[in-house]
Formats: structure tokens, C-alpha cells, sequence
């Protein structure tokens, strides 16, 4: 059970709403294997309800903390790593804006809006931050810098079905933009550096996630698969064949919230080989988004079993 000697409202963490991501990435997986199959879209319903609650949850949890122990999250806006998961939220929001279109293209508007608005607020907040007058140093530098610019290539998902075009490209433009220069930073971060600490190696996770959406709001806004397009898609399936190599190493790690990082990247990869398989007729990307899903699948039972009892334990609520 939680230890009683500290507050665990003030120390639960903002890196929570990545749980959200991966299951809202989960969700749009599923609907893109079902689309596959050409099967009804309950599974992948279910999910959505899933994910819905879970966000819920956590962001009135957070709203509470914000409240009652703002001081709490202006330490985690002012830490240097913590900073970059703050649009977790926003990505949430459009996530579930996207899943929402199959059910009311009314309310996945209004989720979409207020999420597209929250994700420009926070990039440039964040960017603000990074290039203000405070010093980063090179070990600050992690994947997980990649949430706050290249989330901005979901805005895209929902975006284009609901007919903002112009503002999805600008969206889709800054995220490849920013990941373009920000994976130099850190794959030069990650070579001649010091190496991540055990806290951050999960997210190494996270290199296969930009150039995987990036496919998708690519695709989604030209119609088709053109050669930046098959850069992007195998980009993505190289990163995720360098983080296959580090698994063994990643469990023996100690779990933390970090691990979530397996999920949305797993996620991106899983839905844009489907969607290449739809525009290209590719079998062989068919079964490797299977393949994909399955991976996803089993890592998202084993996570939800972990944070389960890292919560029972109150492991993940201890002052930082």
C-alpha cells in the first residue's frame, strides 16, 4: 500500500498522461486493424471508452494537485526533463479527438479544437523555455524532448477528416521541422556523451515515433505514399529495429513511468504500416502491423500490470 509519511497528490507526477498516450495510440491501432479486416469497430470502441476514463481520471487528479499544491508542478515545469511531458496532455486531447470522429465528428471537433490550441500554446512555451536565458546542459537532452514539437504532427489526424487543411499543414510542418533538428541534438547527445541514466533509457523508445507520425499526417494530407513518405515509414522501422537491439537491456531496469514509452511510439509504427498496406496493397506490411499490434498489445498488459502494483506499492509517488 501507499506509504502515509508524504502527500502523494503533491508528488503524483505529470508523466502519467503518457499512459494515456499509449492507450489512445492503442486505440487508433486497433481501429486501423479492424479497418484491415473489415471488421466493426468494437474492439477498438472499447479501448476508446478505456482511454477516456483514464485520462479523466488523471486530469482531475491533476487539476487537484494544481490546485492544492501549485508550488508541486512549477518544480516539474522548471525541471528540465519533467518539462517536456506537460503536452502530454494536449496529445491526449487530439488522440482522442481522433478516435472520436467515428463516433461524433461534433464532439471530436470541439476535443480537437481545444486540444490544437492547448499544443501551440504549450510548444511555445516550452521552446520559450528552452532557448530562455536558463541553462541546459547536455545531459538534460533525452527522446523524450521530441513530445513537445513533434506532437504537433497529430494535430493532423483529426485535423484533415475535419477539413482544417491549411492549419494541419502548419501543424505537420513545425513537427518535422523540430524533429529534424532536435534528432541531431540528441543522436549526437547520445554518442559522445554520457549515457542516459537508467530513469531515461526507455525513452530511447520515443526515436521511432516522430518519422512514424510523421508518415501519417504526411499521408494524410497528400493521399498518397510518395517517396518522403517511404523515407519516413522506413526511417521509423530503422529506429525500431536499433530499440529491439536495447530490450534485453531496458528489462533490467527498475520500472518507472518511463516504460510507458514502449507504448505510443509501438502504436505509430503499428498504424502507419497498416495505412501503407491500405494505399500500397503491401501483404507484407499488413503482417508487420499485425505483428506490430500483437507487440502492443502484450507490452500494454505487462505496463498496466506493472503501474498497477508500482501505485499499490506507492512507488510512484515519492518526492522527486
Amino acid at each position: 500500500m501507499m506509504e502515509p509519511h508524504h502527500n502523494w497528490l503533491a508528488c503524483f507526477p505529470i508523466t502519467f498522461f503518457t499512459t494515456v498516450m499509449g492507450m489512445g495510440g492503442l486505440t487508433l491501432a486497433l481501429r486501423a486493424a479492424e479497418k484491415a479486416l473489415a471488421l466493426d469497430s468494437t474492439i477498438s470502441s472499447i479501448a476508446f471508452v478505456f482511454t477516456l476514463i483514464q485520462f479523466l481520471a488523471i486530469l482531475v487528479i491533476y487539476t487537484f494537485k494544481a490546485l492544492r499544491h501549485p508550488g508541486a508542478v512549477l518544480v516539474e515545469w522548471n525541471h528540465p526533463e519533467q518539462i517536456a511531458f506537460f503536452p502530454a496532455i494536449s496529445i491526449s486531447l487530439l488522440l482522442l479527438s481522433a478516435a472520436m470522429l467515428d463516433v461524433s465528428q461534433n464532439a471530436a471537433l470541439a476535443i480537437w479544437s481545444v486540444g490544437a490550441v492547448l499544443q501551440a500554446v504549450l510548444t511555445l512555451a516550452v521552446i520559450t523555455d528552452w532557448i530562455s536565458t536558463r541553462t541546459f546542459q547536455r545531459g538534460h537532452l533525452s527522446p523524450a524532448w521530441f513530445i513537445p514539437v513533434v506532437g504537433n504532427v497529430i494535430v493532423t489526424f483529426a485535423g484533415v477528416p475535419l477539413g482544417f487543411i491549411e492549419v494541419s499543414w502548419f501543424f505537420l510542418s513545425v513537427g518535422l521541422l523540430f524533429w529534424l533538428v532536435l534528432l541531431t541534438l540528441v543522436i549526437n547527445r547520445l554518442i559522445f556523451h554520457d549515457p542516459l541514466s537508467e530513469r531515461l533509457q526507455p525513452t530511447l523508445v520515443i526515436l521511432i515515433a516522430p518519422p512514424a507520425l510523421g508518415f501519417l499526417g504526411w499521408t494524410l494530407l497528400t493521399g498518397a505514399v510518395d517517396p518522403f513518405a517511404r523515407i519516413m515509414l522506413n526511417g521509423a522501422y530503422l529506429f525500431a529495429l536499433i530499440v529491439v537491439l536495447q530490450l534485453p537491456r531496458f528489462l533490467q531496469l527498475p520500472f518507472s513511468l518511463s516504460f510507458w514509452a514502449l507504448s505510443f511510439p509501438a502504436a505509430a509504427l503499428t498504424t502507419a504500416s497498416f495505412v501503407y498496406a491500405e494505399l500500397t496493397g503491401s501483404a507484407a506490411h499488413r503482417l508487420i502491423g499485425f505483428a506490430l499490434l500483437a507487440f502492443l498489445c502484450t507490452a500494454l498488459v505487462v505496463l498496466l500490470t506493472w503501474t498497477y502494483i508500482a501505485i499499490r506499492k506507492g512507488e510512484l509517488f515519492r518526492p522527486a
